[in-house]
């Protein structure tokens, strides 16, 4: 029988106990005839303000950008275009001056 993988390590080794499934790779145990709003994904800004797309944000802090002598200054407003999971840097934005990049969702706060 198969059955859907862990929705938290997406590991395919899962088997069934009972109404519940189990990942024996990371302990996760879950009903899958549930929802739970556990497994939705969001983003909250530094002020704990729940984040979406399109939402116009600014930065609270000056940033450096990795790899280059560029700093974003405190103040400086911008849109999200789309929030990505899974990773360090959750909000995809164009930044003035110096085009699309990924932030950090604590360091923005919403206008």
């Amino acid at each position: 029988m198969s059955y859907p993988p862990c929705p938290k390590c997406n590991s395919e080794y899962v088997y069934e106990d009972q109404p519940n499934l189990v990942c024996p790779e990371c302990g996760h145990e879950w009903n899958p005839s549930e929802v739970t709003a556990e497994d939705t994904f969001v983003v909250r800004d530094a002020n704990g303000t729940v984040l979406e797309a399109g939402d116009q944000v600014t930065l609270i802090k000056d940033l450096k950008v990795k790899g280059s002598s560029q700093v974003l200054k405190i103040g400086t407003k911008t849109a999200i275009r789309r929030i990505v999971e899974g990773k360090d840097h959750e909000l995809d934005c164009k930044l003035p001056g110096v085009g699309e990049m990924m932030v950090t969702a604590k360091f923005v706060k919403k206008v």
